[in-house]
């Protein structure tokens, strides 16, 4: 039977942590999926942080748009799957089209919609963490609004079928189900 935990919250919250924090509950060997591509210095930075913070504990896969087929390799391979993150993912599967649009929100959310399925048919437990986007005001671009109405269907299609979801707020992870 699949177990998903799917935790979110706003920029900086503590979801990461948390969720590293719940796979270390099943012991090594565990994996993290990254679906952030190092496109910068910044972001370099960030992921080799990232990296340090977790430890030899953890084996990294990287895969910015391949999300189900990724989980669907590493299952049974390891006691807990973290992916990190969702909207990440959606962003990379977004930013494919030169010109984003509906078409591209309902490409987007049936391949959600397959992750969704992936996420059912899991052995080894899994979590995911996502970014609460629609908490804050409407975006001024058009861009901006398709990407917070794709990234909110998209958390309620995980959270839905997830076994247990988390709401992280200021470092306090509350349970919503």
């Amino acid at each position: 039977m699949s177990q998903t935990i799917f935790i979110t919250g706003g920029t900086r919250s503590g979801k990461s942590r948390y969720a590293e924090q719940r796979a270390l509950e099943y012991e090594a060997p565990l994996c993290y999926l990254a679906t952030a591509q190092a496109l910068d210095g910044e972001m370099d930075d960030r992921i080799t942080l990232h990296q340090k913070r977790r430890g030899s504990a953890w084996h990294t896969v990287e895969e910015p748009l391949q999300l189900p087929l990724a989980l669907a390799n590493c299952d049974g391979r390891y006691n807990a799957i973290l992916v990190d993150c969702l909207t990440l993912w959606l962003t990379n599967l977004l930013l494919q089209d030169d010109q984003p649009s509906r078409e591209s929100e309902q490409r987007i959310i049936a391949g959600v919609q397959d992750l969704s399925v992936t996420l059912s048919a899991m052995t080894t437990p899994v979590i995911i963490v996502s970014n609460e986007v629609g908490m804050g005001i409407v975006p001024e671009h058009r861009l901006g609004r398709i990407f917070r109405d794709i990234a909110g269907q998209a958390n309620q299609i995980i959270a839905a079928g997830a076994s247990e979801a988390w709401l992280v707020a200021s470092g306090i992870p509350l349970r919503l189900k």
